[in-house]
């Protein structure tokens, strides 16, 4: 099967991913779901011991970071591997990385060899920590990256410890930031006819993620702490409790002061000197919230959400996975999408992108590709003979 673009986009880019686990593969996701012709670029099963990064390759995990990929095995612990690699990089357009710094120049195939093969290259690393200075041979892993970049020391119920987010944060955005980067270089080359090389890290991800939070140390020297479910700044902003769970409301400004007031028929609270500002409100936050807990108790979430989005105040329900897959909005977003996966030997749901282009679109086009899936065609594409592709597989090279 022929490349096959999920979008007319970044179709005219051709993309070597040599990522695994997550960070990297987030970002060469973005890519293939704009359409850059991706090809997945591994270890030959036969070399990989059982042991593959990433989890199982049929599992759900995998299968949705790694479509609209074709996949080509390669042993790049061989010098004919290698050659192999660099006779792509001469047209390629872009690659992508996640090695512990020293490994790709260890491989011989870092970003200053791959620039003389081709200077148009854009090459995108990954690391925990910087390709450089004294954290730079560390590996990295999420929970770690979240820890030392702030983010469990703002998360969680005051007082209880620090607590991890619930999704891997700082792997997923160190991704998304890669692939902005690789998008700004591709613009960039336009004008200079050359390539650079990309760098982020778990670390800086998730340090840039901090964002207001930051700022209030770097600017201020106020250092944020836990306020569990409570908006530092915007009060009341929380969780509240229904009849039968649990909303979310979402108070910012004077103006919606007073409309959810209203909502909830305590117009009293409005000039209330303990509530009349957003300064008294945060000093009386736990007295404020108790007396907005008793009133939202008495009426369902559905209720609650209904009534306060009809007064112009935000409010929506707190939902497990299956209610968000299930939400009209989302589904008329498409967030959801279906492919048949050979590989599988049934149809499978995946997440689809978060943007909308209106002439371009991104779809789903391809299964996630099993091991070397395509290496024949790939191979043949850059002018291997049957015969030449058959040696290098007897050799363990694909």
């Amino acid at each position: 099967m022929a490349f096959t673009p999920a979008s007319d986009a970044l179709k005219r880019f051709t993309v070597l991913d040599l990522t695994r686990v997550r960070s990297g593969p987030t970002c060469v996701r973005q890519l293939a779901d704009w359409g850059a012709n991706v090809i997945k670029i591994e270890l030959p099963e036969a070399l990989e011991g059982g042991n593959q990064l990433g989890g199982k390759r049929h599992g759900s995990d995998f299968q949705n970071l790694h479509r609209n990929k074709r996949a080509l095995s390669l042993n790049l612990k061989e010098a004919e591997g290698v050659a192999v690699l660099s006779k792509m990089v001469e047209t390629a357009d872009v690659v992508v990385e996640n090695f512990r710094p020293d490994v790709k120049t260890r491989l011989g195939i870092d970003y200053d060899a791959l620039a003389a093969i081709n200077p148009r290259i854009v090459y995108a690393s990954i690391s925990g920590f910087g390709q450089d200075g004294p954290y730079a041979k560390r590996p990295g892993f999420d929970q770690i990256a979240q820890g030392m970049g702030g983010l469990m020391s703002i998360t969680g119920l005051p007082g209880q410890g620090p607590v991890r987010a619930g999704i891997p944060l700082a792997d997923l955005t160190a991704g998304l930031f890669a692939s902005i980067g690789i998008f700004i270089a591709l613009l960039e080359r336009e004008e200079s006819g050359k390539g650079q090389w990309v760098q982020t890290s778990l670390l800086q991800a998730q340090a840039f993620m901090l964002d207001f939070q930051a700022a209030r140390w770097t600017m201020d020297g106020d250092v944020p702490k836990q306020a569990g479910n409570d908006h530092p700044t915007s009060i009341p902003t929380g969780v509240f409790t229904t009849t039968d769970g649990y909303i979310n409301i979402a108070v910012a400004g004077q103006a919606i002061w007073t409309r959810f007031c209203t909502s909830i028929d305590r117009g009293d609270l409005v000039d209330h000197p303990d509530y009349a500002t957003g300064e008294a409100r945060s000093a009386n936050r736990h007295a404020l919230n108790a007396i907005i807990d008793a009133i939202t108790r008495t009426r369902s979430s559905e209720e609650w959400v209904t009534s306060f989005n009809e007064a112009g105040v935000p409010a929506g329900p707190i939902n497990t996975i299956d209610k968000v897959f299930q939400d009209p909005q989302v589904q008329h977003l498409r967030l959801a999408r279906e492919i048949d996966s050979p590989t599988i030997g049934r149809r499978i749901g995946l997440v689809g992108q978060p943007v909308v282009l209106s002439r371009t679109p991104s779809d789903i086009v391809r299964h996630p590709p099993d091991p070397g899936e395509q290496s024949d065609e790939i191979l043949a594409e850059y002018g291997y003979t049957a015969a030449q592709i058959a040696d290098l597989r007897a050799r363990t090279i694909i």
